[in-house]
């Protein structure tokens, strides 16, 4: 697992150090950085990451700004934060700002790594469910074409009437599965494990990856309104989750 490189950005020398020295013992690359700025000139100069963990309070550059300055330079590498912020409102912030999960420094290093294998796993394409998998087979083109919406399976890129939509991975996948599935109800966990892996729980509560589901979907339809104000394909079906509506699929002409 040592060419799995994962970064470490946080101000506090002893926790830094010790998730460090308990991630090599894991088997991952890692490298730390002590504030945001030398992160994000590391990201700018060297090779990708495959993971960052990052703080969200540190002097100069916070986490929601190193994540957003990350964004901004087209740097999509997956940011779990860490944090002693429980409230769920800093959790929506993160999620909202492009991270992929949002973990309290007080959980044990055993939950951390269980999460950084899920998503390690899910974007190297290890745990992704059949219905979201990348790559094709024979019976699947390199581009779906669904009404209005074309998603190219092999570069993971969505395009709504013609137009690209800047979908991260996770959006992509989340797109691809309610699509492939039109007319039906998916579940919020079922959205949820496309992310994770089957089976994990976050949040608050038994029911806490709602909001983390919810906050992708927002950030997904934004991002087809930038393009198409009209945009209203996906629906919320309160207290169950979303479906892609079937007359979306329809092509207009």
């Amino acid at each position: 697992m040592t060419d799995t490189k994962v970064a470490i950005v946080d101000d506090d020398d002893l926790f830094r150090e010790s998730l460090e020295t308990n991630l090599l013992d894991a088997g991952f690359g890692v490298v730390t950085f002590p504030d945001g700025a030398s992160a994000l000139e590391y990201c700018a100069s060297s090779e990708p990451l495959d993971l960052v963990l990052l703080d969200w309070k540190m002097p100069g550059l916070n986490g929601i700004e190193v994540l957003r300055q990350l964004r901004e330079t087209g740097n999509e590498v997956p940011v779990i934060f860490l944090t002693v912020l429980s409230d769920q409102i800093y959790e929506e912030a993160a999620l909202s700002s492009g991270a992929v999960d949002f973990v309290e420094k007080s959980r044990s290093f055993s939950i951390l790594l269980r999460r950084v294998e899920l998503i390690l796993g899910g974007i190297k394409g290890s745990q992704l469910p059949e219905a979201v998998d990348s790559t094709t087979s024979d019976s699947e083109p390199p581009v779906l074409k669904l009404g209005r919406l074309d998603l190219n399976l092999k570069t993971s890129r969505a395009f709504w009437q013609n137009t690209s939509i800047p979908l991260s991975l996770t959006e992509f996948r989340m797109v691809h599965y309610l699509a492939t599935h039109a007319g039906e109800d998916v579940r919020y966990r079922d959205l949820y494990d496309l992310v994770h892996g089957e089976g994990f729980v976050a949040g608050y509560g038994e029911d806490g990856y709602r909001t983390n589901v919810r906050t992708f979907i927002k950030r997904v339809r934004k991002k087809f309104r930038d393009i198409d104000d009209q945009f209203d394909a996906i629906e919320n079906y309160p207290g169950f989750g979303y479906r892609w509506k079937d007359d979306a699929l329809a092509t207009t002409g």
